[in-house]
């Protein structure tokens, strides 16, 4: 049986606990998972993050899941490649941002992807997460929200929690 673990990579002014890092922990508690969150304050470089993040999931032994907040979600595609991580959940994901772009993270083969983006964001266009998502088959779910995407934590919460059903029914079969 897959471990049942997940970790969690904030985004770059947030900390590893914020509101929806502990509504998806939760929820994956709930259902059985472990969970981590690293903490990246005081490290604004998202490659050395990445490192971070590729270092401690290689420790663990197994895929982990990967989920990522704006930064913490560039941060969570770039490592997953790299570690072959179990699946990814993206929020409002850094992709193809100015600075990011010479460095854009491999798509994850055999592993699902999900992006949710707000319609609204005006910190991180969703143009990157819609291009992300129509050159390496993730699903994208717009919402109507911002980049916080708090006003949608429910939408997400529904969301996460199929997706790691989702997860544990493919281990089964």
């Amino acid at each position: 049986m897959a471990l049942k673990a997940i970790c969690f990579s904030h985004g770059q002014d947030s900390g590893p606990w914020g509101t929806k890092i502990q509504a998806m922990a939760d929820i994956a508690r709930a259902a059985g998972w472990t969970v981590e969150s690293l903490d990246y304050q005081g490290i604004g470089d998202a490659r050395v993050r990445a490192d971070k993040l590729a270092e401690y999931c290689q420790s663990q032994g197994e895929p982990l899941v990967l989920v990522g907040s704006s930064m913490g979600g560039y941060v969570a595609a770039a490592a997953a490649s790299r570690v072959g991580a179990r699946g990814l959940f993206l929020l409002a994901p850094a992709l193809f941002m100015p600075g990011y772009g010479e460095y854009m993270p491999d798509p994850l083969p055999d592993a699902p992807t999900m992006i949710v983006h707000g319609w609204h964001d005006d910190v991180v266009p969703h143009e990157g997460s819609i291009r992300y998502g129509r050159e390496t088959g993730a699903s994208v779910v717009l919402l109507d929200s911002d980049h916080r995407l708090t006003a949608s934590i429910d939408i997400i919460a529904r969301l996460f929690r199929d997706f790691l059903a989702d997860l544990e029914e493919g281990a089964d079969s």
